[in-house]
């Protein structure tokens, strides 16, 4: 996660930084200005995924610099900070994630960053990636992944929701027919390895005799690091599991 900060007054940024950094990620790469002209220079603020912007600063005004930001990168959330309240109406008008007032306190911006309008995208550490919440998906380097076949996703999310866990063919035909299919399954193993091996992934996909799974530890997956409490993964989930597939609904039940 790469987070802004932009107050012109040292005192404030020193303890908006403090504040931040007890509730945000031990990783978190910070960039912190005092001038909004020198955070305006920086080349890498498309990327940055979190903006918390004092509204009262020379020069260029915090209302300013965020309309600046949304144009470089339209899916950056913007926190106000201030010690005033009559800018509320037109932070909503560019629609910013939040509003702090000063003195800030680091609960009240993780009440923030718990409700915001972006939700902050896990980065990809490896080559495919595999969104579980909402409609699975699932990427190689950023980019959808092409299945021949509707049922070969199918398969694949259901091996996924094993994390690793070998299915039999008895067990996999179960869950995607309730007829016997089990030739065709052989079809959607192929079409799995084929599209894997498209992409250079041949590893993430194992077959054995009468039975296969996926190789979890080689794949980026939300679900996997909401369960290893990555704050990024907890606050991307809405609720909803892989809702085009009726069996997800009796997987691993997320909000409780």
């Amino acid at each position: 996660m790469r987070v802004l900060l932009v107050e012109d007054e040292q005192l404030q940024l020193t303890r908006l930084e403090s504040e931040a950094r007890k509730v945000l990620p031990a990783e978190t790469e910070f960039l912190i200005y005092s001038k909004p002209i020198d955070a305006l220079n920086d080349e890498t603020l498309a990327t940055v995924d979190i903006a918390f912007l004092d509204i009262e600063m020379p020069g260029i005004n915090g209302i300013q610099l965020a309309k600046s930001l949304k144009k470089a990168n339209p899916q950056i959330n913007i926190i106000f900070v201030t010690a005033y309240d009559n800018y509320a109406i037109e932070a909503y008008r560019i629609h910013a994630s939040g509003y702090l007032s000063k003195p800030v306190k680091s609960e009240k911006i993780k009440e923030e960053i718990d409700a915001l309008r972006n939700p902050v995208q896990l980065k990809a550490k490896k080559l495919i990636q595999v969104k579980c919440f909402g409609n699975f998906e699932v990427f190689a380097n950023g980019e959808p992944l092409k299945f021949q076949r509707s049922k070969s996703k199918e398969l694949f999310a259901y091996l996924v929701d094993r994390e690793g866990a070998t299915a039999n063919i008895n067990e996999l035909n179960a869950v995607l027919w309730e007829e016997d299919h089990k030739s065709y399954l052989r079809n959607l193993i192929s079409d799995i390895q084929q599209t894997l091996k498209a992409v250079g992934a041949n590893d993430v996909f194992v077959k054995r005799h009468n039975e296969c799974c996926i190789n979890a530890d080689k794949i980026d997956c939300d679900a996997y690091e909401y369960r290893n409490n990555n704050p990024d993964a907890i606050r991307a989930y809405r609720g909803e599991y892989m809702i085009q597939y009726p069996w997800a609904i009796f997987s691993y039940r997320y909000d409780e």
